[in-house]
């Protein structure tokens, strides 16, 4: 089994325990602070896990796609509130989990238990890796760190540096970081000038990738850390 990712026996579980729900664009899968029942296995398209901060900031800390589980911070807690917002991004399709059957199903089989463990481990230790680029080197490190993770996620190699297929903009960037447009557009701009990075049509293309890893003492991350995803 991949450390990083559901393993097959896992999939299985999830694939035969659910009733499927057909989700627009736009729609939330969950709320903040609603009560938390259900968690999502992702079958099509991309959701968005975001917390709105108190000034009506909003932090992205995750961008989930197929075969990805999301919901997960509330198994094993006694009457949980959702911590996050789960959104789609794109018209999709998604298993609903009963909270209450997979704890029964953990609870009884031990090779789930340690897969679904080694699975969380690995989601915190994406956390704690973006929260460390966002405390020790405050907007910029945050903003350089999650340029390189969407490179990592959605990055094709080209002659001359490195696309990220999927168009962003400026705003949908700020809330990687928990910060203001206007921020993300003084460094974007700062960036081109310094021929770091060049933007068309929302796509970014990195052309000095090292450049942005020195910016922030990047330590190398396995590539499966270092994702928004």
């Amino acid at each position: 089994m991949n450390e990083f990712t559901l393993s097959n026996r896992m999939h299985a579980f999830f694939d035969n325990r659910h009733h499927v729900k057909r989700i627009e664009k736009g729609c939330f899968l969950f709320q903040e602070n609603t009560l938390a029942s259900d968690l999502y296995y992702i079958l099509k398209g991309k959701v968005e896990v975001s917390k709105v901060v108190p000034d009506g900031r909003e932090l992205t800390m995750r961008i989930c796609s197929e075969n990805d589980l999301v919901g997960e911070t509330v198994l094993f807690s006694q009457n949980p509130k959702y911590m996050m917002n789960a959104k789609m991004l794109e018209d999709g399709v998604v298993a609903v989990i009963s909270k209450e059957l997979l704890e029964e199903k953990i609870a009884s089989d031990s090779h789930l238990a340690v897969e679904i463990m080694t699975w969380l481990s690995a989601q915190n230790r994406k956390n704690q890796a973006k929260f460390r680029d966002m405390l020790l080197h405050g907007k910029k490190g945050a903003f350089y760190s999650t340029l390189i993770r969407l490179s990592n996620s959605y990055g094709t190699e080209v002659e001359d540096g490195i696309v990220i297929t999927l168009p962003f903009t400026n705003q949908e960037l700020a809330n990687f970081c928990g910060t203001s447009r206007e921020v993300v557009n003084r460094m974007l701009s700062q960036l081109r000038k310094n021929n770091v990075v060049t933007i068309k049509k929302g796509r970014i293309k990195i052309l000095n990738l090292e450049y942005l890893k020195q910016e922030i003492d990047c330590e190398n991350c396995p590539i499966e850390i270092c994702t928004i995803e």
